[in-house]
C-alpha cells in the first residue's frame, strides 16, 4: 500500500470507529450555505474534521467542517457539512481525500451540492439546477499514478451524472411544485469572481452554472464507481457587462444558498426514501 492510499485508509478507520458496523448507503457534500441538511439527519454522529488523521480543515465561508453521520429519508447517510476547495490551498487528493473516504465506509450513491452563480439567463436567484453534465477548467484530481483499489486509469464520463437519479429529482420537484432547471455546471479554480468577460466566455461554450468546486469530487466519486447525483442552488446572476451591477458577495452567497437550503433539503430527503 503506498502513502496516499494509508492515508485514505487512516482517516476511513477512524471514521468508522465512530459510526459503527452499519455502513452509510449515501454520502452527501453540503456546500457553501447548504449545510441545513445536516439538521435533518436524526440520530446524528458528529465528527469533526480535526479530529480526523490526515483530514484537512474547510476555510471556506458556509463550511463548517464536520461528518454528520446519521438517518435521512430512512437510509443510513454521512454527509461532509462543508467541503474542501482548490482555491483553499490543497492538493486535488486532499479536496477529494472525503469521498474517497465514504466510498470505504460502503457508500453507493454520492450527492453533491453547491452554490453556483447562473450564466443562464432564465435562471434566478433561488433557483435549484440538477446538473446534467459539466466543464472542468480545474485540474483533474487523477493526474498522478492511478489508485487502482478504487478505480480504473481512465474512468468513463460519458453519464457521470446518473440519468435515473436525475429523473427521480426531476418526479419528485413536480410532486413538490418546484420548477427545477438541468443544465451544464462550468467548474474554474476561483477564489476570484468571474470577470464579465469570462461569464459571456462560459455561456458561449453551453455552460449555465459557474462555481469553483464540485467536479473534483464527481471525478473521483465516478472513478470509485459511484453513483452521482448533483444540484446547484443558484446565488447569484453573473454579470457579463463592466458595469457596477450585482456585484459577488461571498456572504451574500451564503445568505441565497440558505434560503434555498430547506426547498432542496426536502427534494434530498424524499429522493433518498426512493433509494
Amino acid at each position: 500500500m503506498n502513502e496516499r492510499e494509508e492515508k485514505i485508509q487512516h482517516a476511513a478507520r477512524y471514521v468508522k470507529s465512530c459510526i459503527g458496523k452499519v455502513p452509510p448507503k449515501i454520502g452527501i457534500v453540503l456546500g457553501s450555505g447548504l449545510g441545513k441538511l445536516a439538521e435533518q439527519i436524526e440520530n446524528p454522529i458528529v465528527i469533526p474534521y480535526r479530529d480526523v488523521p490526515e483530514f484537512p480543515m474547510s476555510t471556506a465561508i458556509g463550511h463548517k467542517g464536520n461528518f454528520i453521520y446519521g438517518d435521512l429519508g430512512g437510509k443510513k447517510v454521512i454527509a461532509m457539512q462543508g467541503r474542501l476547495h482548490y482555491y483553499e490551498g490543497y492538493p486535488m487528493e486532499l479536496v477529494t481525500l472525503g469521498v474517497r473516504v465514504m466510498k470505504l465506509l460502503g457508500i453507493e450513491y454520492f450527492f453533491a451540492s453547491n452554490a453556483a452563480g447562473a450564466t443562464n439567463i432564465e435562471y434566478h436567484v433561488g433557483d435549484l439546477v440538477i446538473i446534467k453534465d459539466h466543464i472542468n477548467m480545474m485540474p483533474n484530481p487523477l493526474i498522478g499514478p492511478n489508485l487502482e483499489e478504487f478505480g480504473p486509469r481512465f474512468p468513463d464520463m460519458t453519464c457521470a451524472y446518473d440519468m435515473d437519479l436525475q429523473k427521480l429529482a426531476e418526479r419528485l420537484g413536480i410532486q413538490m411544485g418546484l420548477n427545477i432547471h438541468r443544465g451544464v455546471y462550468f467548474g474554474s479554480t476561483g477564489p476570484t469572481y468571474e470577470t464579465p468577460a469570462e461569464i459571456r466566455f462560459f455561456r458561449e461554450v453551453g455552460a449555465d452554472l459557474v462555481g469553483m468546486s464540485t467536479i473534483p469530487e464527481v471525478i473521483v466519486a465516478r472513478h470509485c464507481g459511484l453513483r452521482v447525483f448533483g444540484m446547484s442552488v443558484v446565488t447569484n446572476e453573473a454579470n457579463s457587462r463592466n458595469i457596477p451591477r450585482n456585484f459577488n458577495d461571498g456572504d451574500d452567497v451564503v445568505k441565497q444558498a440558505g434560503i434555498a437550503a430547506d426547498l432542496m433539503s426536502e427534494l434530498f430527503r424524499r429522493m433518498i426514501e426512493e433509494l
